[in-house]
């Protein structure tokens, strides 16, 4: 089948590699073309084919759209991509259409989505399957609930054939975050959570890599994209000073692509002894199953990355909404997960969890992570008919 992927970031990374992970898990199967249009993005894999729209992402203050590339006006972008992606369906003419969070996220583009959505329910496009991809948890509208659930029903039951929910329904559920679940008249599917495999044997080879003895504890540091979360890595540093390592513990921060330069140079110039600051690794799960504790954000991929890895954990939720403390109490049932707060921030508190933590063993938690194959399956059956 032909399959085109929407996803639309504009803020972190996490929604792109979510995309990412299951374009890769078609693209073994299917001839895929991953529709992107936020800031640029590297480690894409040569089995999958980007349609590159002009670039969107949030503004300094996190409220409204701004061009990627300033020479733009918005207005100019919004009608560039508009004629884009609409030229791109009449002549690559896809069988199936995933959209990613949209209705239930990222109105800001249904300029250019409504116009496709609408066109192939007319006949004004080749038949084609449209699909929702989702991840678990909703962010809360308290001001405009209401209306905002009505336009989700509304434009969901018209304009797309099912919808995949990237969870799994025995940790979350969908109806939780969003009242109107009884109103949906299309299908639901719940794939499982959707994360990226270890390699084979990576706990060995990168250890071996980092020349870590057996005795030596490695603590990896993370904060997804790294425009939030630099309260974390500065109160990890400092926790990591209290330690008494001894050359018997290593620290790795991961600062994220979108981390402002001044931020990791302040990071750079306040690195203690047998600790180190990247911006990102393309083998983070292989980090994950080096390392003995991982401190991170409680964003989607993250904490998949985490349960995966079957590593203790301790996680700081953004706390703007609450999206990643839910998933992160949720998942804590299940996994050896301990919440952070900002009084935890404290560098004597934060060392004393560091230490607990280090204490703790591996796991394997009863959580369906098999998201990426779950989706291709469903889209599988959808499209025969089952």
């Amino acid at each position: 089948m032909r399959i085109a992927y929407y996803c639309q970031h504009v803020l972190g990374i996490g929604h792109f590699h979510r995309s990412l992970e299951i374009c890769k898990e078609l693209a073994e199967h299917h001839e895929v073309r991953l529709i992107v249009g936020g800031p640029p993005v590297d480690d894409v894999p040569k089995t999958i084919t980007l349609v590159q729209l002009p670039g969107l992402q949030m503004d300094t203050d996190f409220k409204n759209l701004a061009p990627c590339n300033s020479a733009y006006s918005l207005d100019e972008v919004k009608k560039q991509r508009g004629t884009r992606l609409y030229s791109f369906f009449e002549k690559f003419r896809p069988e199936v259409f995933l959209v990613e969070l949209y209705p239930f996220g990222r109105k800001a583009f249904r300029f250019e989505l409504d116009p496709v959505l609408k066109a192939i329910r007319k006949g004004e496009l080749s038949p084609c399957k449209c699909f929702v991809s989702l991840r678990d948890i909703l962010v809360e509208r308290p001001n405009d609930r209401e209306r905002f659930e009505e336009r989700v029903i509304t434009t969901l039951n018209r304009l797309f054939d099912g919808l995949l929910v990237h969870a799994d329904d025995t940790v979350i559920t969908l109806g939780e975050t969003f009242n109107r679940y009884p109103d949906i008249d299309v299908p639901i599917h719940y794939t499982g959570f959707v994360t990226p495999k270890s390699t084979p044997q990576s706990r060995e080879k990168m250890r071996h890599q980092l020349s870590l003895a057996a005795n030596e504890k490695l603590i990896v540091v993370s904060v997804g994209g790294g425009n939030v979360g630099e309260e974390l890595l500065v109160a990890s540093i400092a926790a990591f000073k209290q330690l008494n390592t001894d050359k018997n513990c290593r620290m790795q921060l991961f600062c994220g692509p979108y981390c402002p330069e001044n931020t990791v140079q302040r990071l750079l110039l306040n690195l203690p002894p047998n600790a180190a600051v990247d911006r990102f690794s393309a083998h983070f799960p292989d980090w994950l199953q080096a390392a003995d504790l991982s401190i991170s954000m409680a964003g989607y991929n993250t904490c998949m990355n985490i349960v995966q890895a079957g590593i203790p954990a301790l996680v700081y939720p953004f706390a703007q909404n609450q999206e990643q403390a839910f998933r992160a109490r949720r998942l804590a049932r299940k996994a050896t997960i301990t919440i952070l707060g900002d009084t935890d921030l404290t560098e004597h508190t934060l060392a004393t969890h560091i230490i607990s933590m280090l204490g703790r063993t591996r796991y394997q938690a009863d959580i369906n992570l098999n998201g990426a194959v779950g989706s291709r399956l469903q889209i599988e059956r959808w499209c025969q008919g089952v």
